[in-house]
Order: structure tokens, then C-alpha cells, then sequence
């Protein structure tokens, strides 16, 4: 499946909501989970080896896409300073993707489709610009993208991508694509698109204690 596909960018959207709101997220973490989902992403004075290549400390040099854009890696060489392909990811770019989060399980949190429309239609309107193609200069296939341009902070791109995302998935389900771990001591968001019945937890572990906590309710 591909990186850029609705169901992947839905399935990064739900994960990177999971570990900003319900774990302990640091630049580090969130970068890492990045990168599992297929993008260049480094935090900032990690050393970019942990990206998956050679390069040296990532660190932020003045005058390179600073103040929290989804600025490229920097590589210090004594003087010197070359811009390398990573993108950093800094404490107050997760900061501010918490807050996209919290309005993106708003959207899985709907109690109806027509709820969560209202919502997803209200980020677009905040977020989206009119949909453009991009490679990001060659270095990925082409792909849609609904963000101003390619050096938006992290956050904007998050909440505008995952909008997308998660509008395509009600208009081809015409319901709401997820929602919230029934289980009370969880609560996580999960992407539902299976058919039959909606799904109510957000795996098979919250499922099997919440069936064991009814048998022996029972009991």
C-alpha cells in the first residue's frame, strides 16, 4: 500500500493521534513514528543516522527554514552548514500537532456521520487550500497534497492531509471512519473500515477484557 494513499494517510492520522494524546510524545518519538509512516522526519539535535542514513547531528542554523516549518535537516561541518533531505520536527511542532490531534478524534468521536462532516468540513475550510500535485523536488512519486506548499509546519500538514483523508473515507463509506475504544479505561481512536457492524474497540485486547469484565459480571 502506498504512503500516499487515503487509507495510509488515514492510518498515519490515527496513529499520530494515538501518541500525541494518549503516550508522552517528544520530538524524538514522533519523528520516529514519521518515519515509520514513509516520511523524512528528524528531531532536532537527534543524530540523523537514527533517520536512516550517515549524516551528522541535526541542529538548526539560522537563516534555513526555522521557527518550526517542516524545515530540512541541517548538517554542521565545522563552519559549514549543508542542508540535508531530512525534515526536523521540534518541540513546539508537536505542541501544535497535539493540538491538530485533538480536533481530528473530535472527527472519530462523532456521534453520527452527519456530525462528523460538520466537523471534518470546518478543518477543511481552516486548513485546506486547493489541491496540488507535488514530488517534493523528485524525491517521492506524485501525490495529491491540500497545504499551502511543501515547507508548511508539521501540524498544518497533519491536520490538513488527515482531513482529507478521513473526508474521502466517509464520502466512499458514508460514515463515520473510526471512533473511540469503547473500552473506559482506553478511549484510543481507531480507523474503522470494514463492513457489516461499526467497530467498537481499538483492538483485540480491549475486546477480550471487556468481554471477560461481562462474563464475570454476569457471574
Amino acid at each position: 500500500m502506498s504512503v500516499h494513499s487515503t487509507r495510509a494517510m488515514a492510518e498515519r492520522a490515527v496513529d499520530l493521534c494515538v501518541a500525541l494524546l494518549y503516550e508522552e510524545p517528544s520530538a524524538e518519538s514522533v519523528a520516529r513514528l514519521l518515519r515509520a509512516h514513509g516520511e523524512r522526519a528528524v528531531a532536532e539535535g537527534e543524530p540523523a543516522e537514527d533517520a536512516g542514513d550517515s549524516r551528522a547531528e541535526v541542529m538548526p542554523v539560522e537563516g534555513v527554514r526555522a521557527e518550526g516549518v517542516r524545515a530540512e535537516g541541517v548538517r554542521a561541518e565545522g563552519v559549514r552548514a549543508e542542508v540535508a533531505r531530512a525534515e526536523v520536527v521540534r518541540a513546539d511542532d508537536v505542541a501544535a500537532m497535539r493540538e491538530a490531534a485533538g480536533r481530528l478524534v473530535e472527527v472519530l468521536a462523532a456521534p453520527g456521520t452527519d456530525a462528523a462532516a460538520g466537523l471534518l468540513n470546518r478543518i477543511l475550510a481552516d486548513t485546506a487550500r486547493p489541491p496540488r500535485l507535488t514530488s517534493h523536488g523528485g524525491a517521492s512519486p506524485w501525490h495529491v497534497h491540500v497545504d499551502a506548499h511543501d515547507d508548511v509546519p508539521w501540524a498544518e500538514w497533519f491536520l490538513a492531509s488527515s482531513a482529507m483523508a478521513l473526508a474521502v473515507l466517509l464520502a466512499d463509506h458514508q460514515r463515520v471512519p473510526g471512533g473511540l475504544c469503547a473500552s473506559a479505561g482506553c478511549r484510543r481512536p481507531y480507523l474503522d473500515l470494514g463492513g457489516g457492524s461499526p467497530r467498537r474497540f481499538c483492538g483485540t485486547r480491549c475486546a477480550t477484557r471487556e468481554r471477560v469484565a461481562a462474563h464475570r459480571a454476569r457471574a
